[in-house]
Order: C-alpha cells, then sequence, then structure tokens
C-alpha cells in the first residue's frame, strides 16, 4: 500500500516526540513514582525479585513465542534490520517471551523455581489513543516452575492487595474475570467443533472472523463487532471440552479465591491472542475506562518455555498496562498522597553558600527532604517560594543567623511535626559544631 507523500518541515522547525511516545513531565510523575513505589513494596512482601531484560530482542523471539498469525506479529511489531550484522530485530512489543528467553539463556531455574518481575517501556504500532500508545509501560510478574493452581492463585490475590494499596474498590471499579483454556489436546477439540460451527454460520462472519476462521478462530470470541455477539454466545464453550485434570486444576483455583472472599465471574468467552496459554487465564476489568475495560490480564503457559528453545517448566504471570491504570486512577481521583520536602532553605545573600551548603548536606544526610532556593531573590520572595513548595519548616539563613552561628527555624504548617523541627534543629546544629570545631 502506497502511503502519502511527507510534507517536508523546516530544517529549523521545533522538533517533537514520536506520535503515541510521549513525555512524563514532574507533575504527572509524582503519580508513576507513587505506583511504582506501591508495587515495588508489595512485591517484596509475595517474596518476587526484578529481572531486567533487553528493550530490542531478536524478532525470530517473538515469531516463535506469539504465534505468526497474531495480530502483534503481523501488524503491531517495530522490526528493523541491523546495519551491522543483518540479524532481524524487534522493540520487545510484551515481557513475557523476553522473560522466557533470559530464564532459558542463563538456565536460572537450574536451582529451583523462581518468582520474577519487571516494569518497562513496551512498543506496538497501533492507532494511539487515550491510555493506549504506541510506547507503552507495563509490570510483568512472572512465577517460573511452579505448575500447581496455589501460584495461580497467588497471583490473583496480589493484584488485588494492589488494587487495596492504590485504593481502589472490587467490585465498584475493578472484578476479576476467569477462564481455563485446558490443554493443547483440550483446545484442539474444542477448536475443530468451533471451526465447525462457525463454518456453518459463515454468513454471519465478519471481515476480521473470517481473516481469522482458519488460522486463529479462538480469537473470534473475543470480538467487538455487535452484530456477532449472538453468534458467539451460541458457540462451543471451551470449558466443556476440559479433561478431568484440567478441570481438577480450576476448582482448587476457585476454592482458594473463594475462601479468600475474593468474588469473580467465569467468562467462558476469556481466550488469548498468543499461542503459549494454557489453563488458568483471568482478566481484571473496570467500568470506567469505557471499551478499554481490562486493566490487567496474565494466565498460565506451561509450554512456553520449551516453545522457546529451553527444557520443559511450568510458567505463570500477569501484564498490567500503567498507562491505562493510572487513567483508572485519574478518572476515580485518587491521587498519591503529598510529597513535599521537610524544609526550603531561604539564603538572601549568596556569598554565604559556602556555609549554607555543609547544613544542607547535613540534613539530607540524616534523611531529611531540603530543598535550597536558588538564585537568591528578596525575602519576601524566597519566602513565598518556600509556602509553595509544600515546605513543613523554612530554614532562614540571614545575616543575623549566620553572625551568631544560628539556623532560624520557621514553621510553614500549622500540621508541622514536632519531632521533624527537633531533627532539623539537631542536624543543624550539629553541622553548625562540626563545621566550626
Amino acid at each position: 500500500m502506497a502511503h502519502p507523500p511527507q510534507t517536508a518541515k523546516p530544517a529549523d522547525a521545533p522538533l517533537r516526540a514520536v506520535k503515541g511516545m510521549n513525555d512524563i513531565l514532574p507533575a504527572e510523575s509524582l503519580r508513576w513514582e507513587w505506583f511504582e513505589d506501591t508495587v515495588r513494596r508489595l512485591l517484596v512482601r509475595y517474596g518476587y525479585r526484578a529481572l531486567r531484560t533487553p528493550i530490542v530482542e531478536p524478532t525470530a523471539l517473538f515469531v516463535r513465542g506469539l504465534g505468526e498469525v497474531t495480530d502483534i506479529v503481523e501488524k503491531e511489531m517495530y522490526s528493523f534490520e541491523d546495519s551491522m550484522n543483518g540479524d532481524r530485530l524487534t522493540l520487545r512489543p510484551e515481557a513475557t517471551a523476553g522473560m522466557v528467553r533470559a530464564i532459558n539463556e542463563h538456565n536460572a531455574l537450574y536451582n529451583g523455581p523462581l518468582r520474577v518481575w519487571q516494569m518497562g517501556a513496551m512498543f506496538r504500532h497501533e492507532r494511539p489513543q487515550k491510555g493506549r500508545y504506541r510506547q507503552f509501560h507495563q509490570l510483568d510478574v512472572e512465577a517460573f516452575g511452579h505448575a500447581g493452581p496455589d501460584v495461580d492463585a497467588e497471583l490473583i490475590l496480589m493484584v488485588r492487595a494492589l488494587w487495596r494499596e492504590l485504593g481502589l474498590k472490587e467490585g465498584a471499579d475493578v472484578a476479576l474475570e476467569l477462564n481455563s483454556l485446558g490443554q493443547p489436546a483440550e483446545r484442539l477439540a474444542h477448536r475443530a467443533a468451533l471451526v465447525v460451527y462457525l463454518e456453518a454460520h459463515a454468513g454471519q462472519l465478519d471481515e476480521d472472523a473470517c481473516r481469522r476462521l482458519h488460522t486463529n478462530p479462538l480469537r473470534i470470541l473475543d470480538t467487538k463487532n455487535p452484530a456477532m455477539q449472538a453468534l458467539v454466545e451460541g458457540a462451543p464453550r471451551l470449558m466443556d471440552f476440559l479433561g478431568s485434570e484440567s478441570r481438577a486444576h480450576f476448582e482448587a483455583l476457585c476454592a482458594v479465591l473463594d475462601a479468600a472472599g475474593l468474588a469473580y465471574r467465569i467468562n467462558p468467552r476469556l481466550v488469548r491472542g498468543m499461542d503459549y496459554y494454557n489453563l488458568t487465564v483471568f482478566e481484571w476489568v473496570t467500568p470506567h475506562l469505557g471499551s478499554q475495560a481490562t486493566i490487567c490480564g496474565g494466565g498460565r503457559y506451561d509450554q512456553l518455555m520449551e516453545q522457546l528453545g529451553g527444557k520443559p517448566a511450568p510458567g505463570v504471570g500477569f501484564g498490567l498496562g500503567i498507562e491505562r491504570l493510572l487513567l483508572l486512577l485519574e478518572v476515580l481521583h485518587l491521587q498519591p498522597p503529598p510529597c513535599a520536602p521537610d524544609a526550603y532553605a531561604v539564603v538572601p545573600d549568596l556569598a554565604a553558600l559556602p556555609r549554607v551548603m555543609p547544613v544542607l548536606e547535613a540534613l539530607r544526610a540524616q534523611g531529611l527532604a531540603v530543598v535550597l532556593h536558588a538564585g537568591g531573590g528578596s525575602m519576601k520572595s524566597q519566602f513565598k517560594k518556600a509556602d509553595a513548595s509544600g515546605a513543613r519548616h523554612a530554614l532562614i539563613f540571614g545575616a543575623d543567623e549566620l553572625a551568631r552561628g544560628e539556623v532560624a527555624i520557621k514553621p510553614l504548617r500549622d500540621a508541622a511535626a514536632a519531632q521533624s523541627s527537633r531533627l532539623i534543629a539537631q542536624a543543624a546544629t550539629w553541622a553548625h559544631e562540626l563545621r566550626t570545631a
């Protein structure tokens, strides 16, 4: 397909970010840091460790891992040829395949199962829209070497714990949906029955369904086309093709969630576009983001390790779209706690900085957040900046104070903690004594 010619821009035109790849400015970064800090604290409590993988991977990794007939591989990947050696490379469109590649490459399961996580940028070439971008960020949490439903349940309950830490309410703000994809042989039997059913109703299939009918028919069940909903509702259900072991796995998972008081809905239309999923699949959905209902999805992928060239080992995990979650928090007016400095240093005379700076460094060494007013200015303007910063105290390094070897401390908030005042005073006195000894 020919692309329209691009209009040349003047050489001195302002440069802008690539469409769908966004800057995150300091005011918005506060919300990101709140989320990231919350996640890190939570994952430590569950025994998960960070695994960091490259942003660029061999294209073959995703073709083998995701399947050649998935939308991601067919339409969305940013792939290119390495000009140095001709290798085909891809900006990662998702994290699981890369994490599995790393586990295989380094034989990381040699000493037993691993619980790992990763948070970072992913890339998909699609039409940007709010909460869905070409460069997006994702939290992925994976457990390798655990075959039972206990870890499936642990991961789902971990996500519930995250919602609670962020202030989201189960039922009203987020809800859990579950399904089982069974094992490959069960899925093949269901696939054959599904193709027969869909072929018998070929006149009702839209263009996308016709394209997927003999390549990835399971994805047809996930269609958003209103005209096909009745057809999909009458389709054979995968749950009816599960054997006794697959059913037992799913029932054991549900028993743990029931005991934990977590409500869920079994959704027989919940499927996956990737070829590597089996048994448990789950999604957390919200009613507050319109068609972008899913904010977290995961499941089990016991064949993926072997599919990507490693030794057979079970795996289960989830991915959470950070932009979409932060959009939900914004819609619900859930704000991070205030992030204000403990103190703001007012320095009327810049010539005093050689005496002031050691004091500030001493305070910071005590764990206090202290902002230095840079560039001078009148006392009045500096106090205005101090108040606007949200700081609980102003530290005044005026000529009189410095002549006496003191630092004046002025509370800026009614609720300024007495302990913080004492700590500032102690650290300032200690710094002064150290400097004049």
